[in-house]
């Protein structure tokens, strides 16, 4: 199983392990990245918010069973037990997410996600990971300092609620139900998967917001 990391133990928390990357890729990203920077068009932190901002919103298969997950009691038991035989209630394959553990967020607990992105990221469920999953110091510093980095996302955690880390490994992959916003009783599951963002899925933000 993956890694877990609680916000009140900092000095126990190692740093997330650097995951390969296409050399091609990075090669790309870092040459139009300067340019950009050189000639003034944007800045690195312009750059960042753009990609978040097209990526955070694109649909998953994640959202569909988050809104299952809020409305069907039954299926959030089996979800929280076998999160692959809940895959398969929500037709999704479970060969898209091998080894996937579903986490509740609470009132009183928090789960955000870290993990290398080429093997550890279920795309399937997730869409597209974050710029930052990209970057070995951020994830570094989200397993150390998690509340931190999330008030940097514009994600401020009320001081009782407890932040916990799970690192995503070859074996064990997570996906985070976000807490149901208030004031949605009356919505559908497609309404309420609307509500769901890719940030929502991996605790970098909540449900309804961005």
């Amino acid at each position: 199983m993956g890694g877990t990391h609680d916000d009140d133990n900092p000095d126990e928390l190692p740093a997330a392990a650097e995951g390969g990357m296409d050399l091609g890729y990075v090669l790309l990203e870092m040459a139009v990245r300067e340019l950009l920077i050189e000639q003034g068009v944007f800045t690195a932190a312009d750059v960042m918010r753009r990609i978040e901002a097209m990526d955070a919103g694109v649909p998953t298969e994640g959202q569909k069973l988050v809104a299952r997950f809020w409305l069907d009691g039954e299926f959030r038991e089996l979800a929280l037990k076998d999160a692959l035989a809940a895959c398969e209630a929500v037709g999704v394959d479970r060969s898209a997410a091998p080894g996937l553990v579903i986490l509740e967020n609470t009132p009183q607990l928090h789960h955000v996600v870290i993990g290398s992105v080429d093997l550890d990221y279920p795309r399937a469920l997730l869409g597209p990971p974050p710029a930052w999953c990209q970057d070995a110091e951020y994830r570094a510093r989200m397993a150390e300092e998690p509340r931190a980095v999330l008030e940097e996302f514009g994600l401020i955690l009320p001081q009782p609620v407890k932040v916990r880390v799970v690192e995503s490994t070859a074996d064990a992959r997570y996906l985070v139900v976000p807490l149901r916003p208030p004031g949605t009783e009356g919505m559908d599951a497609e309404q309420l998967a609307a509500l769901v963002t890719r940030d929502s899925l991996i605790g970098a933000g909540r449900a309804g917001e961005g």
